[in-house]
């Protein structure tokens, strides 16, 4: 049985600085969109179930214990997202600094140097 071949697929593209930047934060945003509607998701359970159920201790303990475990989660996501944040913060701020440094320097194209996120 031979290999299968993978076409050479090499996509060109292009994007400034800025445009990398704006991204990256859109990126964070719409995160933070999807993790506000986890929290309302939670909410609304707990209501549905409090509401149309007559909960014994044990249930509200498990109820109570998903939620806690789903909202600790909800939170390391937003810890990550606060340091993407502050790095692309950081990168600004480096970016700006550099050129405040090298303003008599002729113009080069902008290349992001970009962590891993």
């Amino acid at each position: 049985m031979s290999m299968p071949t993978v076409p050479n697929i090499t996509p060109e593209i292009i994007l400034k600085r800025n445009e990398v930047l704006n991204l990256l934060l859109t990126s964070i945003a719409l995160e933070e969109i999807g993790l506000s509607h986890i929290i309302n998701t939670e909410g609304e359970k707990i209501q549905k179930i409090v509401k149309e159920q007559c909960l014994s201790l044990n249930d509200a303990l498990a109820l109570n214990n998903s939620v806690e475990r789903m909202l600790r989660n909800v939170i390391k996501t937003e810890m990550l997202l606060q340091f993407r944040l502050e790095d692309i913060i950081k990168l600004e701020q480096m970016h700006n600094n550099h050129d405040q440094q090298h303003d008599d320097l002729p113009d080069l194209p902008d290349l992001p140097d970009l962590p891993c996120l």
